[in-house]
């Protein structure tokens, strides 16, 4: 049987949080919040360091519990629901009090930044001449962190679930990032790092790269180069 070649890339769609940002770590979360609230000593001083390590592990995955509650991901469809959802995963954890809640979530985004590799690789991509898509299950506003981070110039397109009104998985969300960047699914890349939620593009025909979450200040992204970027050109902007 004659099989066809791939057809090259022209865009790439990609998640946001754990993909090209990183969250940063639970502890730094919490000190920075407890500073907010200018309550006295530490985290590790008051809460004891073994409790507050283990605090801190917990936050690192916070939204991993939040969809034991929240496994239809309800809370990525507007920032009511995204607040809800996140008070009552944090209600059950005794050494957050209410203040501290609301000071964590406050500071949330603040330890929110790029992988190393993130703004190298989409300036490669940019410089290629692929079209670029975040596409993320979010119920905030993740443009100011885009702003932050220096990758609002390297995308032409940004697609959150509360403005879409529909979540990863489901196809619709992936539909309208290709019709923002008109690019047709056999001729684009979503790179995320969950199965449960990116691996939804390949309903349509988009390949699929799935990096697991990784620690450390690189998250691999520079395997998009090498799947997309021609053999001829592997030399050219790199990151």
């Amino acid at each position: 049987m004659t099989q066809t070649a791939p057809a090259p890339f022209d865009g790439v769609l990609f998640d946001f949080h754990l993909t090209l940002i990183d969250q940063g770590s639970g502890r730094d979360w919490i000190e920075t919040a407890w500073r907010r609230l200018d309550r006295d000593g530490s985290p590790a001083a008051t809460l004891g360091s073994e409790r507050a390590a283990e605090l801190a592990d917990w936050l690192d995955r916070i939204w991993e519990h939040a969809r034991e509650i929240d496994p239809d991901s309800r809370r990525d469809l507007g920032p009511d629901h995204h607040r809800q959802v996140y008070d009552d995963v944090v209600k059950g954890v005794p050494e957050i009090d209410e203040e501290l809640a609301a000071s964590l979530y406050e500071t949330m985004v603040e330890s929110w930044i790029p992988f190393d590799d993130a703004v190298p690789v989409l300036r490669s991509l940019h410089a290629h001449g692929l079209k670029i898509a975040v596409v993320s299950n979010i119920g905030i506003d993740i443009r100011p962190v885009l702003d932050r981070a220096g990758l609002s110039d390297l995308v032409d397109a940004v697609v959150m679930s509360y403005e879409a009104g529909v979540v990863k998985p489901e196809s619709a969300i992936f539909e309208r990032a290709l019709e923002l960047i008109d690019v047709r699914p056999e001729r684009a890349l979503m790179v995320g790092d969950s199965w449960q939620d990116d691996a939804g593009a390949a309903r349509l025909g988009i390949r699929t790269l799935i990096l697991p979450r990784t620690t450390g200040s690189s998250h691999g992204l520079e395997l998009v180069l090498r799947l997309v970027q021609p053999v001829g050109d592997q030399d050219s902007p790199r990151a």
